[in-house]
């Protein structure tokens, strides 16, 4: 089938102010997409497409009814530094019928909360490890959970305030992390069983040939302590001693495992590309500690988990592209639209 080849496309990056965020790190966690969407767009012009990139702020609208693009390349994670209010992004494109790559409002919206996302894949079945949602500095710890116990953010992704401190051993060290969170970040905290082990990513490239790609994340001698997790430094400091030392090599995953990410990626209604991270225990039994939805994207030089892995497999960032501008384009000559439920187009 000949689709016809985009001419137009609109980059859209997260509108990153300082104001908006209640720490750096969370800051320049956002503030990063501008650049990654500059270069993205050097590579769409080598490919050539006009492109014109734009933030997702009050003037997205009048700004795309005047560029007029034959679909958009979304990128927004947070709207005013909120993630929740990401999903308003694929609810304008909706209102103004123009087709975008990734997640739907509601697929944008599930991933905005990582206990209903954790609740969900655990209701269909998918290993997860035990967890508990801390709402308010008086919720009590859940005794049935066991040590050692990691501490996220509920409503971020981004490894924010993610080190070697965000994994307790004992009731008090873990009090503390909680006060610390809520305090500064004024949001519930979600508490998981942390499972010592490997750590594996998987990303899924959907399609009419939807394909999963893994890599094990291979830690080096900046990780001294046993608990080896992706820190915040590994993802955004560059040149840092923990992004300077963690590779990636080719995984096999379980064909088991592999029908729980693809029952994960339907019912939490990804589309088009997504990432899961993985622990893996002693046992090599698997457990999806992470799902994200439009996660990070850029040419080789962005670093992104997603373009590493993919690169282990000979796929350019260029391929990627392609790949998505495909998906696009089928959508667009089916009538479909991103709430439909998926499956239609892959």
């Amino acid at each position: 089938m000949n689709l016809p080849f985009p001419k137009r496309v609109a980059i859209l990056y997260s509108d990153a102010k300082r104001e908006y965020f209640p720490t750096q790190q969370l800051y320049l966690s956002e503030a990063e997409v501008e650049g990654r969407a500059r270069l993205i767009s050097q590579v769409m012009s080598k490919m050539g497409i006009a492109t014109a990139l734009f933030p997702g702020d009050d003037e997205l609208t009048e700004n795309l009814k005047k560029f007029r693009p034959d679909f958009v390349l979304n990128l927004v994670d947070s709207v005013r530094g909120d993630e929740s209010l990401a999903a308003t992004i694929s609810a304008t494109l909706e209102l103004l019928h123009i087709p975008y790559t990734g997640a739907g409002l509601i697929g944008q919206a599930i991933n905005a909360n990582k206990f209903l996302t954790k609740n969900l894949i655990e209701q269909w079945g998918i290993t997860t490890p035990k967890y508990q949602l801390v709402k308010s500095l008086s919720d009590p710890i859940d005794p049935n959970l066991d040590y050692p116990i990691i501490s996220k953010l509920n409503e971020a992704h981004g490894s924010i305030e993610i080190d070697e401190n965000a994994v307790s051993t004992d009731k008090k060290h873990l009090q503390k992390r909680i006060n610390f969170l809520i305090k500064t970040y004024h949001q519930p905290v979600l508490l998981e069983e942390f499972i010592v082990g490997r750590e594996v990513s998987a990303v899924v490239l959907q399609g009419l040939d939807t394909r999963l790609y893994a890599a094990e994340k291979i830690f080096g001698s900046a990780y001294q302590s046993q608990f080896k997790v992706v820190s915040f430094n590994t993802k955004w400091v560059e040149g840092s001693a923990e992004s300077l030392s963690i590779d990636y090599q080719k995984y096999e995953l379980p064909a088991s495992v592999k029908k729980q990410l693809a029952t994960a990626f339907e019912i939490l209604r990804m589309d088009d590309y997504a990432r899961f991270d993985l622990r893996v225990d002693q046992s090599g039994r698997h457990y999806v500690i992470d799902c994200n939805v439009n996660p990070a994207i850029g040419p080789k030089e962005c670093d992104t988990t997603v373009t590493n892995i993919l690169n282990l497999y000979g796929i350019t960032f260029t391929d990627m592209l392609k790949r998505l501008i495909d998906n696009t384009v089928f959508d667009i000559s089916q009538n479909h639209n991103h709430s439909s439920p998926l499956g239609q187009n892959s």
